[in-house]
């Protein structure tokens, strides 16, 4: 399975970004899908985790209530809304995959086998 992501830019803190994560040689469904980032300096960490149907989120409590992980199967897209945006936020923006038709998404970084490229989203404040 490939992942690309995008959609990171630059925006003011209190604006809105959505990232898209395209997911190609693979059965998408198969897959939970997670959002990571990893700010200068620091470790990669869980942004937010959806289950294969889509209907099982979880996110970090650092982005709960502002960000929102979503997916369509039928496009192979995983999605995530990033609203109220905080200087603290900015990061490089990782979508990763896990194998396994669960609903049951893991904050664990090494559950997930196959990652994208990145995708860099620059908050000023």
């Amino acid at each position: 399975v490939q992942l690309q992501a995008s959609g990171g830019g630059s925006v003011q803190a209190g604006g809105s970004l959505r990232l898209s994560c395209a997911v190609s040689r693979g059965t998408f469904s198969r897959y939970t899908m997670g959002w990571f980032r990893q700010a200068p300096g620091k470790e990669r960490e869980f942004v937010g985790g959806i289950g294969w149907s889509g209907l099982s989120t979880n996110y970090a409590d650092s982005v709960k209530g502002r960000f929102t992980i979503s997916r369509d199967n039928a496009k192979n897209m995983v999605y995530l809304q990033m609203n109220s945006l905080k200087y603290e936020d900015t990061a490089v923006y990782y979508c990763g995959a896990r194998w396994g038709r669960s609903d049951s998404s893991s904050q664990s970084e090494s559950d997930y086998a196959n990652w994208g490229q990145g995708t860099l989203v620059t908050v000023s404040s």
